[in-house]
């Protein structure tokens, strides 16, 4: 059953060769949650751990939860997608998020905030690959292989959301304290739950069951074998020690029994054949690993460097990191339609050296301007690698796959930020000093570094080019 038979009864009418504009706004909406509640907490770890008397290292947990889930569930949600459609599963993971908000509003310990987290975490899966299968079934519709703009227009939304969450975040805390940055996903969830019912298309269950292709069986074994060996590593890389032997071990074991379960399966969670024999897309899995270890660096070891090493309020902060946001929007905006790829790709591993770089000249007196120079630098990535990633996949995947394939993008981009926040609770043991800001620097120069080597050696990117074509879907 391909996306556009899913879709060939529509809610309401559009023009045959026109994007459906009114499905941009439950798409937007919903790639925006997890951003959001990324960039929020941000501001608000060091308050936390200051009510609950905690380190950064537990509450390096709020950050690691919430990806751990997201990991997980980004896939799985995405395939569910394939098989069913967006608007189901777009409806129950904002009405989850809802809850979520609500728990963390009235989490009384640090155990139940995590609790929260993970729960927004699962919520926030089905939104990115929901999106990128309405993109793909409205090309199918139109006949008109041209989703750079509305790409764009996704990527841009993330990056404002991204803009207003620390600055938001600050605000809230100084308002509401730090249980309002929570409360905020109650009405978000509202609003997605409306704009999801109003402008979702339907997808009957007997059209679905009288389709040609037999879509309907789910892989329960390998989803449970999937989500075993994430645990396993996650919880490894949270607290890497000789003591922990045994989570390594139980990560090769789930993922060994993981490849022979989906070898053997005739209707596989993941493909592993096709992912096997496309090389282009698992490098482009690997960069998205590599460049959200470091971007989700400096959104939280960074920001929480802010707070602890350069004695900013959390309100502070947040306007400091406002710069890196403002660039990359406007970064985003100005190449979002550009069809190069491994262009963007080169620019972004290069700016991302000279901002970690930046960071070795930090020190607690730091001037002003020199937190803004390196929030402008870091900003410049920000705008262009997200964008060339989510553009390189859209072309690389299987369209029949297209939903768990964003969903494992953005399952190796959470990989990078849990990474990224294990080295934050290695590096800052007790606070984030600016010696533990300098040793982040150098473990993250070593992944920039890696990121470009990686980039500049794969030749299958020359070949990866979005359109750049007059007849694109308008991005507002």
């Amino acid at each position: 059953m391909t996306v556009k038979a899913i879709l060939s009864r529509r809610t309401g009418s559009a023009p045959r060769d026109a994007f459906d504009r009114r499905l941009l706004a439950p798409m937007i909406l919903g790639a925006i949650l997890n951003p959001i509640n990324s960039t929020l907490v941000s501001v608000s770890l060091v308050p936390i751990g200051a009510a609950f008397g905690v380190p950064p290292s537990r509450t390096a947990w709020l950050v690691s939860g919430l990806y751990l889930a997201t990991s997980i569930g980004q896939p799985v949600v995405g395939r569910l997608i394939d098989l069913y459609g967006p608007r189901r599963l777009f409806l129950a993971g904002t009405l989850l998020v809802g809850i979520a908000g609500l728990v963390g509003l009235l989490a009384p310990n640090l155990g139940v905030l995590v609790v929260a987290r993970v729960l927004l975490g699962f919520g926030t899966c089905a939104g990115y690959p929901a999106a990128m299968y309405l993109i793909r079934s409205e090309n199918e519709r139109t006949g008109r292989d041209s989703p750079a703009g509305v790409l764009t227009a996704i990527a841009i939304s993330t990056q404002t959301v991204a803009v207003i969450g620390p600055t938001l975040g600050g605000l809230l805390i100084a308002v509401g304290g730090w249980r309002a940055t929570l409360a905020v996903n109650i009405p978000l969830a509202a609003a997605g739950l409306i704009v999801g019912r109003l402008r979702l298309p339907r997808t009957p269950l007997p059209e679905r069951a009288a389709s040609d292709r037999p879509t309907t069986r789910l892989d329960l074994p390998g989803m449970a074998l999937f989500a075993a060996m994430l645990v396993a590593l996650l919880l490894f890389l949270m607290s890497p020690a000789a003591a922990h032997w045994y989570l390594p071990v139980l990560a090769v074991a789930a993922g060994a029994g993981f490849a022979l379960r989906e070898s053997r399966a005739a209707e596989p969670f993941i493909d592993l054949g096709v992912f096997g024999g496309n090389l282009p897309l698992l490098l482009t899995y690997a960069r998205a690993l590599l460049t959200y270890v470091v971007s989700y660096s400096f959104l939280y070891g960074y920001t929480q460097w802010l707070e602890d090493g350069r004695g900013l309020s959390a309100s502070q902060a947040g306007l400091a990191q406002l710069p890196l946001f403002l660039t990359g929007i406007l970064v985003a905006a100005a190449t979002g339609r550009r069809a190069e790829i491994r262009g963007k790709l080169i620019v972004g591993a290069v700016g991302q050296i000279a901002a970690c770089a930046m960071l070795l000249l930090l020190h607690p007196g730091s001037a002003v301007w020199l937190l803004v120079a390196v929030a402008l630098v870091c900003g410049i990535p920000q705008g262009l690698n997200g964008l060339a990633l989510q553009n390189a996949v859209y072309y690389q995947a299987d369209p029949a796959r297209i939903g768990s394939s964003a969903g494992l993008l953005r399952t190796f981009s959470y990989l990078g930020a849990m990474i990224s926040s294990a080295a934050g609770g290695a590096f800052f043991t007790h606070r984030a000093d600016t010696g533990g800001l300098h040793r982040l620097a150098w473990f993250l120069l070593a992944v920039a570094g890696v990121f470009l080597a990686i980039t500049v050696a794969d030749r299958s990117l020359r070949r990866v080019r979005t359109p750049d074509r007059d007849d694109a879907p308008a991005a507002n």
